[in-house]
């Protein structure tokens, strides 16, 4: 009796464990399946399915795709990301797939944080057999999840990881259609020095806020050598990722009196400080701000920032009125989904980047991702971005083309601009480009100089 009752006892503490390390494990979220609990909801990552079959050739090939669903990380980016590439599956499925076969998406929510990605990677490559992978917002995470893709030799195409050393690592499994941050912070300081010297901005001074992150911590250093080079001295203050509180760093940034304000910190986060900064009487509409390019969803930035106007905005894309064929039609039903009048550039990218994968499995004839590698070097893809390449590659080396090892497997042609909410309320489609001159459908609107 005793033996029995020992038994009993050890089947029911397996079948508790069972049910707890089942619960610990990251969950996945299939798009076109029973909604997910609303306490579920936020972990789960989408799958775009596809019908079941016993014809291995209708057997569906499966696309990973990364994105912050969740805090600490950029939600309302990563929701914008979401939608644009469930978009893109679903384009795909209604032309019949890819090389006949249907396709499943599977977005995973990477919540902005590196361990957080390292194990969504892990899972997509290694549980649901992915053969590419997608999206991508923060750079921490692309950071860490290229690791993992080099290890299980899967392509990743990231969207918006800026971070020069994901590409200049130069691992055969790493593309990226989203700018450098090197790149980035040249424009930055290129249009911090026209507002100086074209439009005669007093700019003596310019303080930084930054993440401790890999975008922030290495955007901020090469934005604070270009400042330095440019005759313009800076400081930069630093906050970790996710912070809501910034009275603090705020005193410290008035004591510095400065002439303008540059935010590199993300999501949520630069709507706290940029708020909390014009309370503290140094916002937007005191001195020029360079606000992080979430401030681009309107809605959200209006919400969140109401004394947000005069804020500048960098803008990855080209303006709505050189959107190409493939990135209106995208906008129009991005719009008819959201109810946004246009499409975040990041949003943008992270189609084109599922579009970028289908294309290279259909050129390549196989989803063998060596294959698929081999393709996208060769790729020449017409995106919502405009036509994309990756020139440089193992045929074209940085070394045989004499440039830096940043632009391996690098979009080289991503367009930046500048524009300015000149309007409280403003919707961000309405915006005036302020920089560069070419694109120019406005003059900036300089705050708090006398």
């Amino acid at each position: 009796m005793n033996r029995s009752r020992t038994l009993i006892w050890i089947a029911i503490s397996l079948s508790i464990l069972a049910l707890m390390l089942a619960a610990c494990a990251p969950q996945a979220e299939t798009v076109g399946e029973a909604e997910p609990a609303a306490e579920e909801a936020a972990a789960a990552p989408t799958e775009a399915p596809a019908e079941e079959s016993d014809d291995m050739s209708m057997e569906p090939i499966k696309i990973g795709a990364l994105a912050p669903l969740s805090a600490p990380g950029a939600v309302v980016g990563g929701e914008a990301m979401r939608e644009a590439m469930l978009i893109a599956a679903e384009e795909l499925n209604a032309r019949g797939g890819i090389m006949g076969r249907p396709v499943e998406l599977i977005i995973v929510d990477t919540e902005g944080l590196p361990e957080r990605g390292t194990a969504v990677v892990e899972r997509l490559i290694n549980q649901d057999g992915v053969v590419g992978i997608g999206g991508g917002y923060h750079s921490s995470v692309g950071v860490a999840a290229k690791e993992v893709a080099r290890d299980n030799g899967v392509p990743i195409v990231f969207a918006e990881t800026w971070n020069d050393t994901i590409t200049s690592v130069q691992y055969d499994e790493i593309f990226r259609i989203a700018p450098l941050s090197s790149e980035v912070s040249a424009v930055d300081v290129k249009f911090i020095q026209w507002l100086r010297d074209e439009n005669g901005m007093k700019l003596d001074k310019v303080v930084i806020l930054t993440e401790n992150t890999d975008y922030g911590i290495p955007a901020a250093q090469n934005t604070t050598a270009l400042l330095d080079d440019a005759g313009i001295d800076s400081v930069t203050f630093s906050v970790d990722i996710g912070t809501q509180d910034f009275a603090g760093i705020i005193e410290r940034v008035k004591a510095e009196s400065p002439d303008m304000i540059v935010t590199l910190a993300t999501g949520e986060a630069s709507y706290n400080f940029t708020q909390q900064a014009a309370d503290a009487g140094i916002g937007p509409q005191n001195v020029p701000t360079m606000c992080n390019q979430v401030s681009l969803v309107s809605d959200a930035f209006w919400t969140n920032v109401p004394d947000g106007n005069y804020c500048f905005v960098r803008r990855i894309g080209l303006p709505q009125q050189l959107y190409n064929d493939v990135a209106q039609a995208l906008v129009t039903e991005y719009s008819a989904r959201t109810g946004k009048d246009d499409i975040e550039s990041y949003a943008m990218a992270s189609y084109d980047s599922i579009m970028l994968i289908a294309q290279a499995i259909e050129d390549s004839g196989s989803t063998n991702p060596a294959d698929i590698i081999d393709a996208l070097e060769n790729i020449n893809h017409m995106g919502a971005l405009g036509p994309i390449t990756f020139p440089i590659n193992r045929s074209n080396t940085p070394e045989q083309a004499g440039v830096d090892p940043k632009w391996w497997h690098q979009f080289p042609d991503p367009a930046i601009t500048i524009v300015q909410y000149q309007v409280e309320g403003q919707d961000a489609t309405e915006t005036t480009v302020v920089y560069p001159v070419i694109y120019q459908t406005g003059a900036p609107i300089i705050v708090g100089q006398e």
